[in-house]
């Protein structure tokens, strides 16, 4: 799981929360249930069962793979719609191909991220290069969709391309722990991603029985899933695993630690953290759109059956594609 990684974390800036600090607790653990997505690809359904008031703004999160290809058998997504939030794909191993029907794309690989602002609509598809689908190997990513409020839901998309260079790196005091703040920010450490909802996204890799303990803004909410490896969240110490989500309370402060003992295939605990502040307005989501009300889920699905989404690109020998759920 490269990512982005420095030799030694200890010539990096330091963060840890405050004495004073608010120990969030934790309210929940789940796991997430596996499934398939776009041409087949195996995921696993990061926030499933959890109450949307605990999450938003955000909306849900796939963990893509870890899943090591035969030749023949890489698979993206075909060509869908989206409008009324963003998608962020965070690729940790592997390569995707983005292309969108306004011209837009690009390739994103080892601890890159492609955030995609789909507001007022547009087609797109993510698949892997075909060097890598003749060829086969390692495929492993995240992508989140992160709402709009309603006053940015029909904005003109927008693009941010952030390779894992860009990226905020960050550790615990004791180096134990590396953190790569990909947006937001994190004890006055912004990352790259400039977000419309505000939010903060972080890649932590913990050693073997380190520990952090992170300041969190309090008006934001708290998450953490778990990439790879094994740990315990909170002050509580409660036990959390690969595919688990751990949701936190209010607070000041968030707690993480890695086990003494990882599995042999996994040297350290992996866990993506995620917090934002809340919207609070009415959701209405279905398949790729995400709006406030019923009746503008029905104008969307409109527009898309009409081509107001855009059209795909001739070079690909179609005109149209079929909604996604």
């Amino acid at each position: 799981m490269p990512a982005v990684t420095v030799e030694n974390p200890l010539t990096l800036p330091r963060v840890t929360a405050p004495a004073d600090a608010v120990a969030r607790p934790v309210l929940a653990v789940t796991t997430a249930p596996g499934g398939f997505e776009g041409e087949g690809f195996p995921v696993r359904r990061a926030f499933a069962g959890i109450d949307y008031r605990h999450l938003d703004p955000f909306i849900m999160m796939d963990q893509m793979g870890e899943v090591e290809y035969a030749p023949g058998e890489p698979k993206g997504t075909p060509w869908h719609p989206h409008r009324g939030f963003e998608t962020v794909t965070y690729i940790i191993d592997g390569i995707f191909d983005h292309q969108d029907s306004q011209g837009g794309g690009g390739t994103i690989t080892d601890g890159d991220t492609q955030w995609m602002t789909a507001g007022s609509g547009l087609l797109h598809i993510e698949a892997p290069p075909e060097h890598l689908v003749v060829s086969g190997g390692l495929f492993h990513g995240l992508q989140l969709w992160v709402n709009l409020p309603a006053k940015d839901k029909m904005m003109a998309p927008r693009y941010q391309d952030i390779r894992a260079g860009s990226v905020q790196l960050l550790t615990s005091p004791d180096g134990g722990a590396l953190l790569r703040v990909i947006a937001g920010e994190l004890d006055g450490h912004a990352g790259p991603g400039i977000t419309h909802t505000p939010i903060t996204m972080v890649h932590a890799t913990l050693a073997p029985g380190a520990e952090i303990t992170l300041p969190w803004r309090e008006e934001f909410n708290g998450l953490a899933y778990v990439l790879a490896g094994r740990g315990s969240v909170g002050t509580e110490r409660r036990p959390v695993r690969l595919g688990q989500t751990a949701v936190f309370g209010a607070g000041s402060a968030l707690t993480v630690r890695a086990d003494e003992k990882q599995d042999a295939h996994t040297p350290d605990l992996e866990v993506v953290l995620l917090g934002g502040r809340p919207i609070r307005e009415p959701m209405a989501h279905y398949g790729p759109f995400v709006m406030n009300s019923k009746d503008e889920l029905m104008q969307a699905f409109e527009d898309f059956q009409k081509g107001r989404l855009g059209t795909v690109p001739a070079v690909h020998g179609m005109t149209e594609a079929g909604p996604e759920a």
